[in-house]
C-alpha cells in the first residue's frame, strides 16, 4: 500500500480519501477536520492536519469556493500600472487585502473602455467578490458598473470617479489641488496660466479645471479660453501642449498641468528651447511622481497619497462584502490635497 501511495504522490494529487485511509478513518471525518469543524475533536484534526502536510494534500479551493460561494479574491482594475499613483495604490489595496485573507487579481484598461467593459464581465464571471475600478479616460457613463450591481458584485471607485450618484469612492480633493497649485502660481507673480487639462468628461479633471478658474476669479484674473490645452496628459501630450502653448500671441509665465506626466515632458522641452524655469515660465504639476523630485528644476505638484487611498478603498469595499445583504447607501471619502513646493514655481522667497 505504501508503494502504491509513494506513486500516486509522484503522479497525481493526493486526496482527503488517501488521507481517510491512511488513518483508517472516514473520509467525512477528514473532510470536517480539514475545515475546522467543530464536532471534530481536537486532538483528529491534528492528526488529519498532519497527514495531510506529510502527503502533499492540496485543497481544491475552487470546489470549496463553490459550495462557500465566496471566492476570496478582488478583482483591481486601474488605467495603467506603469503610473507610479496607481502602482502606489495597489500596494495600499494588496496589503490590506491580505491581512483580511483576500487575494487580488489586477488588471489594466489602458484607458479604453471597452477593454474596461470586458475586464468587469471577466471578473465577474470569475466570481471575484467585489471589484476596485479606477475608470478610464474613454469611460463617459455607468454602463459597466451597472452589470456590476445587476451580478450583485461590492464594488469602490477610487481616484477617477464618475459624476454620477449611487456609487461609493475614495477620492482626493481635485478641486482644492487645482485650487492651490494655480493659486501659487499667481502668488509666484504669474499672470498668464497656462492649464493643461484632461478630458473633461473625468471628475478629476473637471474639478481641477474648476479649481483653477476659481484661483484666477479669487484674484481677480481674467479666464483666457485659448490658455486651456486639452489632451490625454501622455508624455508626448506634455511636449505638444508646449508647443501649442508657445505658439499663442499670449506672455505666458505659468502652467499649471493636471498631471506630472505632460508637466515633465513640458519643462524639458521648455528647457531645450531656451527658456528659462521658473523665472521665465513657472511650472506646477499634479500626482507628485517620483520622477518629480530629482528632474532639475525640481518638479512642484499636488501630492495623491496612492498608497493611503488604496488602503482607504480597500476597507470601503470590505466593508461593503460583509455587508452586501443589507441595504447601505453610497459613501465617498475625500482625501487632503497637499501641495509640494520645488524649484520649478519659487520665483519668491515666500508665497
Amino acid at each position: 500500500m505504501m508503494k502504491t501511495l509513494q506513486q500516486k504522490m509522484k503522479n497525481s494529487k493526493i486526496t482527503i480519501h488517501d488521507i481517510a485511509k491512511e488513518l483508517n478513518i472516514d473520509s467525512s471525518t477528514v473532510s470536517r477536520a480539514l475545515s475546522n469543524n467543530s464536532r471534530v475533536k481536537q486532538k483528529t484534526k491534528d492528526l488529519v492536519n498532519a497527514k495531510a502536510l506529510e502527503l502533499g494534500y492540496q485543497r481544491n479551493l475552487l470546489a470549496s469556493n463553490l459550495r462557500s460561494k465566496k471566492t476570496n479574491t478582488i478583482g483591481v482594475i486601474v488605467p495603467r500600472i506603469s503610473r507610479h499613483f496607481f502602482s502606489s495604490a495597489i500596494a495600499g489595496i494588496e496589503e490590506t487585502a491580505y491581512d483580511a485573507g483576500y487575494n487580488v487579481i489586477i488588471c489594466q484598461s489602458l484607458d479604453h473602455f471597452e477593454r474596461e467593459k470586458k475586464i468587469v464581465q471577466s471578473l465577474s464571471a470569475n466570481r471575484v467578490d467585489g471589484v476596485l475600478m479606477s475608470i478610464s479616460m474613454e469611460t463617459k457613463d455607468d454602463e459597466s458598473l451597472q452589470f456590476l450591481k445587476n451580478t450583485d458584485t461590492p464594488h469602490v471607485l477610487f481616484d477617477r470617479n464618475i459624476n454620477m450618484s449611487g456609487y461609493s469612492s475614495v477620492v482626493i480633493d481635485d478641486f482644492q489641488g487645482g485650487f492651490d497649485a494655480t493659486e501659487h502660481l499667481i502668488l509666484q507673480g504669474c499672470k498668464n496660466i497656462a492649464h493643461f487639462s484632461g478630458p473633461q468628461e473625468l471628475e478629476i479633471y473637471k474639478n481641477r479645471f474648476l479649481g483653477y478658474e476659481a484661483a484666477l476669479k479669487k484674484h481677480n484674473i481674467p479666464l483666457k479660453k485659448e490658455l486651456i490645452i486639452s489632451s490625454k496628459l501622455m508624455e508626448a501630450d506634455g511636449i505638444e501642449n508646449a508647443k501649442k502653448m508657445l505658439a499663442l500671441n499670449i506672455p505666458i509665465d505659468g502652467i499649471f498641468s493636471a498631471n506630472d506626466t505632460a508637466a515633465i515632458s513640458a519643462l524639458q522641452y521648455l528647457k531645450e528651447q531656451g527658456i528659462k524655469i521658473p523665472q521665465e515660465i513657472a511650472v506646477v504639476g499634479f500626482s507628485n511622481e517620483p520622477i518629480s523630485s530629482i528632474i532639475e528644476p525640481s518638479l512642484t505638484t499636488i501630492d495623491q497619497p496612492g498608497f493611503e487611498m488604496g488602503k482607504i478603498a480597500m476597507n470601503l469595499l470590505l466593508s461593503r462584502i460583509k455587508n452586501k445583504n443589507e441595504p447601505t447607501a453610497p459613501e465617498t471619502i475625500v482625501l487632503k490635497p497637499v501641495l509640494l513646493k520645488r524649484n520649478s514655481s519659487k520665483r519668491l522667497k515666500q508665497d
